[in-house]
């Protein structure tokens, strides 16, 4: 007997109880499909993480002051006076003979303050930085120009303004560029429009005002002499703890500290992403373990309907073995039956996982994973040969004389 023959005989056995093989690939269709939604969700989750940190800025490493808190991240203690982020520390990092892997550093300083614009007002979060700011953090000019160096040698009340802070502010087909806006009590002109950058975390990217540090420290901090952070971006992904620690190295000479008692934090962009991808790689792993337990569970349906078959057809294994079919015959007849139902649930399982992963799932966009519906599918067969041998083996095992005395 060939593969064919024992191929119809199986169709025909699955076809004798439709709803009994119905209900048993059902099992197998449930545990592939959650494991391949759940791998979805896990890669989504992990992609989403990465592009908000990402939009955190582009090969950057962020000091801050211990304490500090604003649109950076925020790590308590107790910030002493002497801790302090001075013009020394932006041209001492700047010193390319002291840092050569740092492509620029950007001094910043962050507040928060009403603009008004004709009687509308919104709150946003002002930066005073450098034009290199722009760049590092990833920010792009989508209308108007942007800031120059000139404008914060010249102390210049130029501002751009984000998306957010746009339509808070102006009308629907207002062309902002030449405007003039109350930060406080300060007058501002608008000279460019901020591309659309997103969220990152809680923080919305495109409230923002960003403006020359001078204007800021002249305007609304008063403050001449320190920075809330420093923003450094290094030249290269692949050399980006070797910029944190030339950054380290300088700032402890700098307070005259060690790198250990320096009195700053400093933040570096690649520990963050290696950290997320970690942590995302765990939480998948674990979703897919869950998911795996419904496979098994899909399987253990799959051999308790096998035993059952092979109880019914006693008989008919016993004429089949009088007439001279060998074991092997036997065993590849239920073990083709038990291959083809979770074949079935399988494909159905594929099909339903991939429908299922392009809806948003609790705010996360699914992306499937290619491996999970090869793993998925080959787990599903694997199930059906692992969990119909036992059935199979016991049916060519019966004597021919006691299967034909079954009743």
């Amino acid at each position: 007997m060939n593969w064919l023959d024992n191929l119809r005989i199986a169709v025909q056995g699955a076809n004798s109880n439709k709803l009994r093989s119905a209900l048993t690939t059902l099992g197998v269709l449930i545990g592939v499909s959650a494991v391949i939604i759940l791998v979805a969700v896990g890669t989504g989750s992990s992609r989403a993480v990465e592009a908000r940190i990402q939009a955190l800025g582009t090969n950057t490493i962020t000091v801050l002051s211990r304490g500090h808190f604003g649109r950076g991240p925020s790590v308590t203690g107790t910030q002493s006076q002497a801790a302090a982020l001075t013009l020394a520390d932006v041209q001492g990092i700047s010193n390319p003979s002291q840092a050569p892997d740092v492509q620029s550093v950007s001094p910043v300083i962050s507040t928060s303050e009403t603009a008004t614009y004709k009687g509308a007002t919104t709150t946003a979060s002002v930066i005073g930085s450098t034009p290199s700011y722009l760049t590092a953090d990833d920010y792009t000019v989508e209308a108007g120009s942007t800031l120059t160096s000139a404008d914060v040698a010249n102390r210049a009340r130029d501002v751009l303004i984000g998306q957010t802070v746009l339509s808070d502010l102006f009308a629907t087909g207002t062309n902002p560029i030449g405007q003039s806006i109350q930060l406080g009590s300060s007058t501002f002109q608008v000279v460019g429009v901020l591309a659309t950058k997103g969220t990152s975390g809680i923080t919305n990217e495109d409230d923002v005002v960003i403006a020359p540090y001078t204007a800021v420290q002249d305007e609304l901090t008063g403050e001449a002499s320190t920075f809330t952070e420093l923003l450094v971006q290094g030249k290269s992904s692949n050399t980006l703890d070797l910029t944190a620690t030339e950054v380290e190295d300088i700032l402890a000479a700098q307070d005259d500290t060690t790198v250990a008692d320096l009195p700053f934090t400093v933040v570096n962009q690649a520990t963050l992403l290696s950290t997320a991808q970690s942590t995302s790689s765990t939480l998948t792993v674990l979703l897919g373990a869950v998911a795996a337990i419904s496979l098994l569970v899909g399987g253990i349906g799959v051999m308790n309907i096998m035993l059952v078959t092979v109880t019914e057809r006693t008989r008919e294994i016993g004429i089949r073995k009088a007439i001279g079919a060998p074991k092997r015959v036997i065993l590849a007849q239920f073990l083709y039956e038990a291959v083809l139902l979770s074949l079935l649930g399988g494909a159905a399982g594929v099909a339903i996982g991939l429908i299922g992963s392009r809806f948003r799932i609790d705010g996360v966009q699914p992306v499937v994973a290619p491996y999970s519906i090869a793993l998925a599918f080959g787990v599903s067969i694997a199930v059906g040969v692992f969990f119909g041998f036992y059935p199979a083996n016991r049916a060519a095992s019966l004597r021919p004389i006691d299967a034909l005395r079954y009743e």
